[in-house]
This record gives structure tokens, sequence and C-alpha cells, in this order.
């Protein structure tokens, strides 16, 4: 996808472009962002969290053997 086509709020922490429903978010609820670059991942996380002025806590975990991000959404 064309980086022109990429929203403020995607992520791409390993190069492709990830669209995660954030409208969908209530507080407690998490996502899983697969990936091998989770700073990256937790970086720009971050960025999309701040701009909507969420707290939110973020880890590193495998999930059925797939490495990434999970986060939630605590306030």
């Amino acid at each position: 996808m064309p980086t022109y086509l990429k929203k403020t709020s995607d992520l791409d922490p390993d190069g492709v472009i990830i669209r995660v429903q954030w409208g969908g978010m209530v507080v407690g609820s998490s996502v899983f962002v697969p990936c091998i670059d989770t700073e990256r991942a937790k970086s720009q996380i971050k960025k999309v969290m701040k701009s909507k002025g969420w707290e939110y806590k973020a880890s590193v975990v495998v999930e059925n053997e797939c490495q990434g991000v999970r986060v939630w959404r605590i306030l």
C-alpha cells in the first residue's frame, strides 16, 4: 500500500500497514499487534494513544507462537 494511503492512526512496525479499529476500543479492551520490531510498534502505539488522550499499557508478548505487542486501553 502506498504511504499516501496510510492513515495517521495506522501502524507499520515491520513495513506492513496494520489498520486497528481504534474507535472500537473501550476502557479495559485490548488488541494484539503482531510484529518483529516491537520497539517501533510501541512507539507508534504511544503516538496514537497520545493523540486520542487515552491511557494505555503495552507489553511485548508471544501469543499462539507469534511475537507482538498487546496494548490495553486503561483510561
